[in-house]
């Protein structure tokens, strides 16, 4: 691992956002990661080359704010390999230039902060990133403490609403804090149903968890201790996976946490949470598609067989922290092995390695990993 933090230049095109606005979200993050940031307003990307061989020069990490409309950053310049990470405030088609460390993509300004957290964390702790599949999305990013192993491992799903514009970053900062608690993280990338369908979205997250074993066939890891690790939409394709793993040719699992977990898609749908993220998800409507949802609910898997970690934030929205509560209920009422963990926070503190509520869930796997 890394334990310096290399500085990070942000090349930003103008365009119609505020740069006084993405100056101080700029200055803020950099502030909380220990990063020195320099940012370089341009009008377009002539300097693009230059800006790449001076951090690679420097080695330093190159983040790309991009203007709409821009190509693909392989046709403006070389970027290198895993220096330069490309974000776009809006929502576009995923930037296909190889060697690109990422692309963060239609999280609006806020993606800013994302992208520096980004560059940050894969710096930080070196990754192994390999395919399961031959489409783009399938790919997870695998990272092993230090020491000979073999090594406990936590598979670790992303959420967003199952939507495009939030990928596997999203769980970088917990992969690493795992990775320095001593087990082995495998962070997942999977195709997204907005634009490919539920059953990829289904078959990609069971795929990658099979892929463990041809990982273990490289790398010392103990497939004898597995848990799984979701956050919102992804802490119920946990569940799923879980409920789903005697069919499956998949490790046996000790634990499955969910982190602010969609833990009743249909209540989430009925009370129309996400904007109708559930049905553009799974395809239609409850009453469309009973079958998708008593596979995809976790309220309706119950019991699910697998001792389960149910993790929500005391600032987590009202609807999202009473479903929490109430699906604690039924497990156990149901007979599954739950320990339900409460805390400051909201629904992305969950996933900050520095607050209360995630050491308490850390401390939780790693005794059940142990």
């Amino acid at each position: 691992m890394n334990t310096a933090a290399p500085a990070i230049r942000l090349l930003a095109q103008r365009q119609d956002v505020d740069e006084q606005t993405v100056d101080e979200l700029v200055a803020g993050e950099a502030a909380a990661l220990g990063v020195h940031v320099t940012t370089t307003w341009v009008d377009d990307l002539t300097g693009l080359g230059a800006a790449v061989r001076a951090a690679e020069a420097a080695d330093e990490l190159l983040v790309v704010l991009t203007a709409p409309g821009e190509p693909d950053l392989q046709a403006v310049a070389p970027v290198g390999q895993q220096q330069v990470l490309r974000l776009d405030v809006a929502l576009r088609e995923p930037d296909l230039t190889s060697g690109l460390v990422a692309h963060v993509q239609g999280r609006g300004v806020w993606g800013v902060v994302w992208a520096l957290r980004a560059v940050h964390h894969r710096r930080r702790y070196p990754i192994h990133r390999e395919a399961y599949g031959d489409r783009r999305d399938q790919f997870g990013e695998l990272r092993l403490p230090a020491g000979d192993g073999p090594f406990p491992v936590a598979t670790v799903l992303h959420g967003g609403f199952w939507r495009s514009c939030w990928q596997l970053d999203l769980m970088d900062a917990v992969s690493v804090d795992l990775a320095e608690r001593g087990l082995a993280t495998w962070n997942v990338e999977y195709r997204r149903p907005d634009r490919h369908g539920w059953r990829a979205t289904v078959q990609d997250v069971r795929r990658s968890l099979e892929h463990l074993h041809a990982l273990a066939a490289r790398w010392p890891l103990d497939l004898d201790r597995v848990a799984v690790v979701g956050h919102s939409a992804g802490g119920s394709m946990a569940v799923q996976l879980a409920g789903d793993a005697v069919a499956a040719r998949v490790p046996h699992l000790r634990l499955v946490v969910q982190l602010a977990g969609l833990v009743d898609l249909v209540g989430t749908h009925r009370r129309d949470i996400g904007n109708g993220a559930v049905v553009t998800a799974l395809g239609g409507t409850p009453e469309e598609r009973p079958q998708v949802y008593a596979q995809a609910s976790p309220l309706e898997r119950l019991p699910v067989g697998v001792p389960q970690a149910v993790v929500v934030g005391r600032s987590e929205s009202p609807d999202l922290r009473e479903m929490s509560r109430r699906y604690e209920r039924a497990a156990r009422a149901a007979g599954d092995d739950v320990t339900f963990i409460e805390d400051d926070g909201d629904h992305f503190t969950v996933i900050d390695p520095a607050s209360g509520i995630w050491q308490r869930t850390a401390a939780l796997l790693t005794e059940a990993l142990g």
